[in-house]
């Protein structure tokens, strides 16, 4: 996407910014492991990974704080998700202990700003029903 384009309010978000160049280290990542790994551990981590940055652009389209929250903590889990998945391809030699650990430095960044956005998102004002 180039500069002059327009882009969905999420695409400003950081940490939305920072899933979309981790899922890409990911994907990368995953190029190495065995192909009999392939449909299995490689392809739950890349779905895990791309969950992080789908559900928060899904939940910054809700017009509830409370269920941009919830879509929040849905990529909360999705990154803890990968940092489980990683810790088994570790154990199996699929990836290294710099690889682990240059992920989990990744995912401890996007937890802190995960969090400040669900805080933000519960803070904002619910709209008021209709009587």
């Amino acid at each position: 996407m180039s500069e002059t384009d327009e882009c969905f309010s999420y695409e400003r978000l950081r940490v939305w910014q920072k899933a979309i160049k981790f899922a890409d280290s990911v994907y990368q990542m995953t190029k190495g492991f065995p192909q009999s790994e392939m449909f299995g551990l490689a392809s739950q981590l890349r779905r895990a990974s791309v969950s992080v940055a789908a559900n928060i652009a899904e939940g910054s389209s809700r017009t509830s704080g409370r269920d941009r929250a919830r879509f929040v903590e849905i990529a909360y889990g999705s990154l803890c998700e990968v940092a489980t998945l990683l810790q088994i391809a570790y154990s199996q030699g699929m990836v290294t202990p710099d690889q682990v650990n240059d992920a989990r430095s990744q995912i401890s960044g996007m937890f802190r700003m995960l969090s400040g956005l669900k805080r933000s998102s519960l803070e904002q004002q619910e709209p008021v029903a209709a009587r």
